[in-house]
């Protein structure tokens, strides 16, 4: 399994799913359920926003197909969302790709279930997140072992996600808002680096800059 395409797929998805972010939002969200009632929701809510996730790593680019996308297109589209997903991350501010709005966070306020929304979508398998997977799994041009560790990325922070929001009021209790702020600026950094990058790619590829240059 490629190491390099392993970390990139873990930084990648630990910026657009954001446990850190999910868990604040979570213990907020749940502050009158039960232990046992926490816990179904965090499972329940894991499994789906995962499984919508691993839709959109098996069939992705014949989506694509269908309606004429190439890769160089979906690098640069790519690499423009999650450049201002890592802006907002650097900067400590909301981002549609990765959180919910205002009107959905009422919405959830008067459910007595968060599981399926907002925790499941848009939380866990949003915008961000599912067109960071598509990507990743484009890049990785049908290299199986690529392919692997991209989802081996998704894997391993779907079950961070899955422990954080298990200890979530313990582990906001013992971190506190400004370390949790900090790792997201952290990791915002190097999303902001490797979504450059795919914007590059993006057009080194489509040819647009050969042709420019004629």
């Amino acid at each position: 399994m490629p190491i390099e395409t392993f970390l990139v797929s873990f930084t990648t998805y630990f910026a657009t799913i954001g446990p850190a972010d999910i868990v604040v939002l979570f213990a907020a969200l749940t502050a009158g359920a039960t232990a046992a009632e926490r816990r179904a929701m965090v499972f329940k809510g894991v499994v789906i926003g995962g499984a919508v996730l691993l839709f959109f790593v098996f069939f992705g680019e014949p989506l694509l197909s269908i309606f004429g996308i190439s890769l160089p297109a979906l690098r640069t589209a790519g690499g423009i969302l999650l450049l201002l997903i890592s802006i907002d991350m650097v900067f400590a501010r909301s981002s549609g790709g990765t959180s919910t709005t205002d009107e959905e966070n009422a919405e959830a306020a008067s459910s007595s279930d968060i599981s399926v929304f907002p925790l499941a979508t848009p939380l866990i398998a949003g915008p961000g997140a599912i067109g960071a997977t598509i990507l990743l799994m484009a890049d990785a041009s049908g290299d199986p072992s690529r392919q692997v560790a991209v989802v081996a990325g998704l894997l391993l922070i779907l079950m961070l996600t899955y422990l954080f929001l298990l200890g979530a009021t313990q582990l906001q209790r013992i971190l506190g808002f400004t370390v949790l702020h900090v790792i997201s600026r952290i990791v915002g950094v190097l999303l902001a680096a490797l979504s450059v990058q795919f914007i590059f790619d993006g057009l080194m590829t489509s040819g647009l800059l050969g042709r420019m240059s004629l």
